[in-house]
């Protein structure tokens, strides 16, 4: 967000620039200046010198501004920088020298060391005590010793650093309260909406992010629901005032809900209605099953129609919003994750997958163990999200959700670990990193338990380079805990979303502090 500069007049000096929004990120401010100085001729020419009033003793110095947590971003009220302007200065050149002030003064401030704590860098080994370099928004170095001259020391003796979680197939920012239809915005009607794109329509001002924030959660992937084909979901940052400030990447994925394979036999219905019998609901079945390759067959047509209309071969086809959205998809830009449980769900979709070459992602997964070879031999992911489901079937053990991570884990496949797109499991998604620690007490390592927190997810959401991990030039996305995080009683005492330290505050600390305070009742006489 980039911080309102306006003059502001004063009796000792040419002219003041005050700001009273966020400071500007230091992209938006060397575009700034690049764009004021090329758009009035004004490159290699000597300009005049800028002081800031709160650093300096000059006619116009002011007070020292105030300073404010909100929602992570640093603000500053009435913080004003005196320009000591001859009268023939041209006013391009006053808002551009002010932008690179403001440039120089943040790129001074946000440098920090965090020391004494346990760094997990999850990718490598870790470090115990260990410092992390933070410049501006990047780790700049990782070690047990490190040089930093001129930054400000941060002391997180006995703590515990990790790298931000991510949070998979989720419907967190979609869904408020389950039973208040109107804060409710997962699904879409039809079967088929494929240019729906899930992060539009995400409410920053959820009371959810913050309190799966508050367990370390820096990051999630809103799923659109509603249909087989339901659209588009982008990786969001739980730190932002826009949509558009809170992605990280879109699109990320294609959702698929896999067509049910069961039949249902239910009793006779006591009203009216008639029951399908086995014959409809099979027929019924293959004919989603037969919609569902069609409208692939269609996409795929469509796309080579594209294709050849830019090679010249063919003229241009009419525009259609839902093939324009499936181009990335067929041309294999972009995973398929296929929502599937059952036994029959998973292997039809991985045949289907196979025979027309698409990358696909699993999501769900509940029988997945059952085919681990199978999706070991196809090298494709699995989102579990079933850790804490009841056993499907009355000869299964009671554990066989709990072991199933580490079945998949040792036939070679790669386990990430999440709750379901639901938005009961939207307000339960705080509690992603038990689902990993449940698996870990039934067989799973704990260092690939972090992994498929952190690492695994950021590798198939496509941002492996800047999050997952604890490493130079990676986002210094990160958060301090007083345990082990995947033990329940640790609680995360800080974090930092892209170099900025962030509030932990929440409806649920909010609501603890108030009844604490409550007044105490009267003692009767």
């Amino acid at each position: 967000m980039s911080a309102a500069l306006s003059p502001t007049p004063q009796p000792h000096c040419r002219e003041v620039w005050t700001t009273n929004g966020p400071w500007p990120r230091s992209a938006d401010l060397w575009s700034a200046v690049a764009q004021t100085s090329s758009l009035h001729g004004l490159q290699g020419t000597k300009g005049p010198g800028i002081t800031e009033d709160n650093r300096t003793s000059s006619a116009c110095a002011g007070r020292r501004p105030a300073l404010q947590q909100t929602r992570g971003l640093r603000y500053a009220k009435g913080l004003r920088l005196s320009l000591k302007l001859p009268r023939r200065a041209p006013r391009p050149w006053r808002a551009g020298l002010v932008l690179f002030a403001f440039l120089a003064t943040r790129a001074f401030a946000q440098s920090w060391l965090l020391t004494g704590a346990t760094v997990h860098t999850v990718s490598g080994e870790t470090f115990s005590p260990g410092q992390v370099l933070i410049r501006d928004s990047q780790i700049a170095a990782v070690g047990e010793t490190l040089s930093a001259d001129g930054a400000s020391n941060i002391d997180l003796s006995g703590l515990q650093l990790y790298p931000g979680l991510i949070a998979l197939n989720t419907g967190l920012g979609l869904t408020e309260i389950e039973a208040v239809r109107a804060t409710r915005d997962a699904t879409e009607t039809g079967d088929y909406t494929p240019d729906v794109q899930s992060w539009v329509a995400v409410n920053p001002d959820s009371e959810l992010i913050p309190v799966a924030r508050a367990n370390g959660i820096a990051a999630f992937e809103p799923v659109p629901q509603g249909g087989i084909v339901s659209g588009f979901s982008a990786l969001m940052s739980v730190e932002g005032w826009t949509t558009e400030q809170m992605v990280l990447r879109q699109p990320i994925a294609l959702h698929l809900f896999w067509p049910k394979v069961d039949l249902d036999v239910p009793p006779k219905p006591a009203g009216p209605a008639k029951a399908k019998s086995l014959d409809e609901q099979a027929k019924e079945r293959s004919a989603k099953l037969r919609a569902l390759a069609d409208f692939f067959d269609e996409a795929r047509a469509y796309a080579q129609a594209k294709d050849a209309s830019a090679k010249g071969a063919a003229p241009a086809p009419n525009i259609v919003p839902a093939w324009e959205a499936m181009l990335p998809c067929v041309r294999g830009q972009v995973p398929i994750v296929v929502h599937a449980d059952d036994l029959r769900q998973i292997r039809a979709a991985v045949e289907w997958a196979d025979t027309n070459g698409f990358k696909i992602i699993l999501a769900g997964g509940r029988d997945a163990f059952r085919v681990a070879g199978l999706l070991a031999a196809k090298k494709i992911p699995v989102i579990y999200s079933h850790t804490f489901t009841r056993p499907a079937r009355d000869t299964e053990s009671y554990d066989v959700h709990f072991t199933a991570p580490e079945v998949l884990r040792k036939a070679g496949v790669t386990v990430v670990f999440s709750l379901s797109p639901s938005a009961w499991d939207a307000t339960m998604i705080r509690n992603l990193p038990y689902s990993a620690a449940q698996a870990v007490a039934f067989g799973f390592p704990a260092e690939e338990a972090l992994k498929a927190l952190t690492l695994y997810p950021a590798r198939l959401a496509g941002v492996a380079d800047r999050l997952g991990s604890i490493e130079p030039g990676k986002q210094a996305t990160l958060f301090a805990a007083d345990g082990d995080i995947l033990d329940l009683r640790a609680n995360v005492k800080r974090m930092w979303i892209a170099g900025q330290e962030v509030s932990l505050d929440s409806r649920h600390t909010k609501l603890y502090q108030k009844y604490k305070n409550r007044p105490r009742p009267v003692a009767s006489p």
